[in-house]
C-alpha cells in the first residue's frame, strides 16, 4: 500500500556507487526508493510491492534473469513492472529478458531523463493491466482448474527412421479437455508461463504420460518437450525418482530441449544435464532453426538427436534456401554422429527431398498423427510408399 503518496520504487544492484546515485536522483524526482543489493533481498523486499523494480543482471548470488522470473511466478509480486538495467547489451539478454516478463530493458550508460519517461511509460502500461486483471482472471481460473484437476490427456506422435523405415519413439504431446483458448497447447503453457503455472503444469504433463506408457507396457524411446527452465528448476531434480515410480528407464527417455527459449544459467543447465545423461538418458535440441539454438549450446549438450523445425521443413521442396540449409544441418550430424530429425513432415513432396538429402529420421502428420492411445503393433507395422 502506497502510505506516503509517493511512487515507491525498489532498486536492485549491488555496486553502491550506481544504486546510490540512482536514489539520490529519484528521489529529486518526488519518488520513494529503496535499495537491495542481492537477489535475495530484492525479492524479500518485493513483498511489499513496490509500484516498479530497476533490475540488474548481474547479482552477487543470483543472476537477474532468476529474479525476474520468480517475481512472475509469485502470485504477490507477478504485477509488479520491471525494468531491467544491465550493461550487458547483447539482443538474446534483451529478448530473454523480455520474455521472463520485464516490462522494458535499458542498456547502461543511459541518460536519466530517459529512464524516467520510461518508467512512466511502463507504470501507465500496468496501470492498464490492472485494470484488465478481471479480464485475466478466467484464464488463471482455468489453469488452476486443469492443473488441480490434472486435466491433461497425453498423445502420442511417432517418429520413424526413413531408411529403413522403422519407428524410433514416440514424443509426447500434451492437451487439456477444455473449450478454452488453453485448448491450444502452446496457448497453454504461453499462459502458464505468463502466469508462474509453467513448472506445475509440465510436470503433471509428464506423470500423466507415464502412466499411460506404463498401462500400455511401451517399451521403446520416449520423447519429452522440456523447457530449459524446468532444467534449472528444483523440480527437474526430482525426475529419476518419478520414472522409478513409473518403471520408465532412463535409457529410453529422450529430453527435447526446446530451443524456444533462452538459457539463463549455462553452468547449472549443462551440468544438471550430464548427470543425467550419465545416467543413458538421451538428450535433443528441439526446434533447430526456429528459437534460441547455437552452436555452443548443441557443442556444450552434446545432443543424441538434433530435430529441425517445422518451420524450415515446410515447403522445402519449393525453396532451395531451406534446402541448402537442411543439407547443411544432416552433413553436420553425420560427420558428428548425431540423428537428424524433420519436424512437421505434412506432404510427400517434402519426404521425398528429406529421403534425398539424407535425413535420419522423421515425424508429422504425413507419417503419424498424434493419438491418445498407444497402438504398439500398428506403429511398428507402418509403411510408407
Amino acid at each position: 500500500m502506497q502510505l506516503t503518496g509517493k511512487t515507491r520504487v525498489l532498486v536492485v544492484d549491488d555496486e553502491q556507487s550506481i544504486s546510490k546515485t540512482l536514489k539520490l536522483l529519484l528521489e529529486t524526482r518526488g519518488y520513494d526508493v529503496d535499495i537491495a543489493e542481492t537477489g535475495r533481498e530484492a525479492l524479500e523486499k518485493a513483498l511489499k510491492k513496490p509500484d516498479i523494480i530497476l533490475l540488474d543482471l548481474v547479482l552477487p548470488d543470483t543472476s537477474g534473469f532468476d529474479v525476474c522470473r520468480k517475481l512472475r511466478e509469485d502470485k504477490i509480486t507477478h504485477l509488479i513492472p520491471i525494468i531491467i538495467l544491465s550493461v550487458r547489451y547483447l539482443y538474446e539478454d534483451k529478448v530473454e529478458g523480455l520474455y521472463l516478463g520485464a516490462d522494458d530493458y535499458i542498456t547502461k550508460p543511459f541518460e536519466y531523463e530517459e529512464l524516467f519517461a520510461r518508467m512512466e511509460a511502463v507504470m501507465r502500461r500496468r496501470q492498464i493491466l490492472d485494470d484488465t486483471e478481471k479480464e485475466s482472471g478466467p484464464i488463471v481460473e482455468e489453469l488452476r482448474r486443469i492443473i488441480d484437476n490434472k486435466l491433461i490427456t497425453p498423445f502420442f506422435q511417432p517418429i520413424y527412421f526413413l531408411k529403413p523405415f522403422k519407428l524410433c519413439g514416440l514424443e509426447v504431446l500434451s492437451r487439456p479437455p477444455t473449450k478454452s483458448g488453453l485448448a491450444n497447447p502452446e496457448m497453454l503453457f504461453e499462459a502458464a508461463l505468463r502466469f508462474g503455472f509453467y513448472k506445475e503444469l509440465e510436470m503433471i504433463c509428464w506423470k500423466r504420460a507415464f502412466e499411460v506408457i506404463s498401462s500400455s507396457h511401451y517399451s521403446d524411446r520416449i520423447f519429452l518437450n522440456c523447457n530449459p527452465y524446468l532444467v534449472e528448476s528444483l523440480e527437474f531434480l526430482t525426475i529419476k525418482s518419478i520414472m522409478s515410480d513409473y518403471n520408465i528407464l532412463s535409457k529410453n527417455m529422450v529430453l527435447e530441449i526446446t530451443e524456444r527459449s533462452a538459457i539463463s544459467d549455462y553452468k547449472m543447465f549443462f551440468d544438471r544435464l550430464r548427470e543425467y545423461q550419465k545416467d543413458g538418458l538421451s538428450v535433443a535440441i528441439d526446434d533447430l532453426g526456429g528459437g534460441y539454438a547455437s552452436l555452443e549450446s548443441i557443442v556444450e549438450i552434446n545432443p543424441k538427436l538434433v530435430k529441425i523445425d517445422i518451420s524450415i521443413i515446410r515447403d522445402l521442396d519449393k525453396n532451395p534456401l531451406k534446402r541448402s540449409l537442411v543439407k547443411a544441418i544432416i552433413s553436420f550430424c553425420k560427420e558428428n554422429n548425431i540423428t537428424s530429425v524433420a519436424e512437421g513432415i505434412e506432404r510427400k513432396e517434402e519426404l521425398d527431398v528429406l529421403l534425398d538429402l539424407g535425413i535420419d529420421a522423421g515425424q508429422g502428420y504425413f507419417l503419424g498423427m498424434p493419438s491418445p492411445e498407444i497402438k504398439i503393433d500398428e506403429l511398428r507395422q507402418k509403411k510408407i510408399s
